[in-house]
């Protein structure tokens, strides 16, 4: 598996991570699967792990993917000492819709419980603001955020869905690392709002959400003929191809594909190898551009 540096940190991390969002909504796998499939990640070099307390049925079963995570590092048989885990808060999840929470007492609490569902053991490695909710000011939430850090609770803080302005207000509260937009064949405004281009300038990691366009959209990644020419030709996926494209856009691009099978996961794992040429690379931007 190639790595990659994650922001300013020191740390190095896949060059792949692996998104288990999949593993907690809507059709569910069996626990004993999923765990199956986080420690098969990491059997294949996967150390970064993308979460968040909202990824669950309904707010009745909130945090269930992070108490996953923290029972399958629990069980893992090798050394889990360089598992990055990157979770976000501030989503809720009323009748199984999502709504916005930033809220800071319920910011600080879902941080609480964050911390307690990945193990209690150590700091939350990464905590993201999952949304910016226009009935606060970023610096009232991310003083939440702020505090935990000074707490020793998390170690470093993200933010998600966020735009260039509000990166900048939020790295006026506290240090920023990460910024996770959603980024996809179908959706490439990250290249024209400035926020891809403003990550890379300002080193912070930026993972690119629903990189195959969702549950609803993935199987419609064979319709695209140049990425479906592209895997036949170099004998991948067409899943492949996209993260490989997606990995081409930046250096500081950590691509986060979710999975709920061990297939899809070593499917993405194999992205890492998948070289694109410069003209290849041009021929997906112009016929995926909007």
């Amino acid at each position: 598996m190639q790595t990659t540096q994650l922001a300013n940190t020191g740390i190095t991390v896949s060059a792949i991570g692996l998104g288990a969002m999949p593993m907690s909504v809507y059709e569910r796998p069996d626990e004993s699967q999923s765990i199956e499939v986080i420690h098969r990640a990491l059997d294949l070099g996967i150390t970064f792990i993308d979460t968040a307390d909202s990824y669950c049925k309904d707010e009745s079963d909130k945090h269930h993917n992070e108490r996953l995570i923290g029972k399958a590092l629990q069980t893992y048989s090798g050394d889990t000492s360089n598992i990055v885990v990157a979770t976000k808060g501030g989503l809720m999840r009323p009748n199984q819709s999502w709504t916005r929470n930033g809220n800071p007492e319920h910011l600080r609490e879902t941080i609480r419980v964050s911390f307690e569902a990945l193990g209690g053991n150590k700091p939350i490695d990464i905590w993201q603001y999952h949304s910016p909710d226009p009935d606060y000011s970023i610096e009232e939430s991310l003083k939440a955020a702020r505090e935990a850090v000074d707490a020793g609770i998390v170690r470093f803080v993200g933010v998600s869905n966020f735009s260039v302005e509000q990166i900048k207000q939020a790295r006026d509260v506290v240090d920023i690392i990460s910024v996770q937009n959603q980024y996809s064949p179908w959706y490439r405004q990250p290249e024209s709002d400035g926020v891809l281009e403003y990550c890379q300038q300002e080193n912070l990691t930026f993972l690119p959400w629903s990189p195959f366009g969702g549950r609803r959209r993935h199987s419609d990644l064979q319709d695209i003929s140049i990425i479906s020419k592209l895997a036949t030709q170099k004998g991948v996926s067409v899943y492949g191809i996209v993260l490989a494209w997606l990995r081409s856009k930046s250096p500081c691009i950590l691509p986060i594909p979710g999975a709920s099978k061990v297939s899809s996961i070593e499917d993405s794992a194999r992205a890492g190898d998948i070289k694109l040429s410069e003209a290849e690379i041009q021929q997906i931007d112009k016929e995926t551009a909007s």
